[in-house]
């Protein structure tokens, strides 16, 4: 499962409420003047950061844990080592043995899971609220002293092996934007090492690896639970004391990331798949700031220009390529919610009969026409807000919304304020903002482009802005 960033949820629910699956949610109060979640968030002595939102709309709690270490602090030589490590946290703790964490939250009716994202790893149990004891001992035994044995190392290699065949070798566009990751980045940095690992190095990974990476990582100051449900408060906070607040004291980690690369180290990357029985992709990237990294400012405006150029109907590339009739699909992507740059796409997938070389002079056409007219204009910017916000308060409905919202942005070193007032701070940018970082990020030089393609079809020449 992927992390959930506020981003997402949000863009998700307006998707949503403008297709009409979704009715408003009636409120007394704007939203403008309040925040999202109410969350109360508190740090215990141990350095622990715990978040409660109170819901009582059903009688179920969802608890989440977040360490703030995913695939980019993995070791070098050791991809995959973040989450090899989420795997063998289900392999037994002092209170609850080997497979039994899972058994135990399906007895209660409940469910649990975990993920490892580029910035995070999370484990979350959703159940009836009268459980939260029995979730919140064994998250917290399994984060204070996973046993991690190294009897059970082989079998789950296998396991995860297969996960990579089955969700990456399997796909030709799966493996196509792993290595255009690797392309544009550098398969080595973290920012081009795949999350799951390169094969060979999951092969390498050591038990020695594993015991390292969650000593170092897994302490409480670098930690956070989020957890959202029909609890009573003080009970809640007595029940996290007594077994969040057992865990040995422990500092934040740096990320000890490397900077950017200055230029892509294979800026064009075309790759041919023999079993590719669909159209053809072609996409076009840009190295991006951040909420964390960079020019941070340019986050929410790049939040803007990503709906102008590719939020789906009546974006300019949706307008320029699919109304046109040379493309069947076409967007753009970025998401500030990270712990370091990132990047800022655009894609298209042309139809059958277009010639490849039209399709990518169209797409490259797009962004340097908002280029040369100054950005996009305030007509533009304003639709692009009020569609994005429609949905905010619609990502209020999903129990697991605010802690994966929260908790997300929490681990990779935000406010809490960034998630329960991300509307009002959105409303607030401007399109001279959106301008700015559309020169900042498109108009600079260093990132990438790339097409997959079916067995046979050459790559067009690369077309430059």
């Amino acid at each position: 499962m992927n992390p959930l960033t506020r981003r997402a949820a949000l863009q998700a629910a307006a998707a949503a409420a403008a297709a009409g699956a979704i009715a408003p949610i009636a409120t007394a109060q704007p939203a403008a003047e309040r925040p999202l979640f109410g969350a109360e968030l508190r740090t215990l002595p141990n350095g622990l950061r715990v978040a409660f939102v109170e819901a009582r709309r059903a009688p179920v709690v969802a608890q989440y844990a977040y360490v703030s270490a995913g695939g980019a602090e993995d070791p070098p030589g050791r991809s995959g080592v973040a989450h090899f490590l989420e795997h063998m946290l289900f392999k037994g703790s002092p209170r609850v043995p080997s497979g039994e964490f899972s058994r135990r939250v399906a007895r209660e009716g409940g469910n649990d899971n975990a993920f490892t994202s580029r910035d995070v790893t999370g484990y979350f149990q959703h159940v009836e609220a009268g459980r939260f004891d029995l979730i919140a001992m064994m998250e917290a035994d399994r984060f204070a002293g996973a046993l991690i044995p190294e009897a059970e190392l082989e079998s789950e290699r296998r396991v995860i092996l297969e996960e990579r065949a089955q969700r990456t070798g399997s796909s030709p566009r799966a493996l196509f934007y792993e290595s255009y990751q690797a392309a544009m980045w550098g398969p080595q940095h973290w920012g081009g090492r795949p999350i799951i690992g390169w094969e060979e190095e999951i092969r390498a990974i050591t038990h020695a690896d594993l015991l390292d990476f969650f000593r170092a990582r897994y302490a409480a100051g670098n930690a956070v639970l989020v957890v959202t449900g029909a609890l009573e408060r003080e009970a809640f906070w007595r029940i996290v004391q007594s077994e969040w607040g057992a865990l040995p004291a422990g500092p934040a980690v740096p990320r000890d990331r490397a900077p950017v690369p200055t230029v892509a180290p294979t800026p064009r990357y075309n790759r041919n798949d023999a079993r590719l029985r669909g159209e053809a992709s072609f996409v076009r990237s840009w190295f991006a700031p951040s909420a964390t990294a960079g020019e941070s400012r340019h986050g929410d405006p790049l939040e803007v220009l990503r709906h102008v150029l590719g939020g789906g109907t009546g974006s300019r590339l949706h307008r320029a390529l699919v109304e046109a009739g040379l493309a069947v699909a076409a967007g753009a992507s970025y998401d500030s919610d990270v712990a370091s740059w990132t990047d800022f796409d655009i894609t298209a997938t042309p139809r059958r009969d277009v010639p490849l070389a039209q399709l990518e002079e169209a797409a490259t056409a797009v962004v340097k026409r908002l280029l040369d007219d100054g950005g996009p204009t305030e007509a533009e910017v304003a639709r692009s807000i009020r569609q994005m916000t429609a949905g905010a308060l619609l990502a209020l409905d999903g129990l697991g919304a605010a802690p994966r919202m929260i908790g997300n942005a929490l681990a990779i070193g935000l406010s809490i304020e960034s998630v329960e007032f991300w509307p009002q701070r959105l409303r607030a940018v401007t399109r001279d903002q959106v301008a700015e970082a559309a020169v900042a990020v498109l108009g600079r030089s260093g990132g990438a482009s790339g097409w997959l393609l079916p067995e046979g079809v050459a790559a067009p020449a690369e077309i430059g802005l």
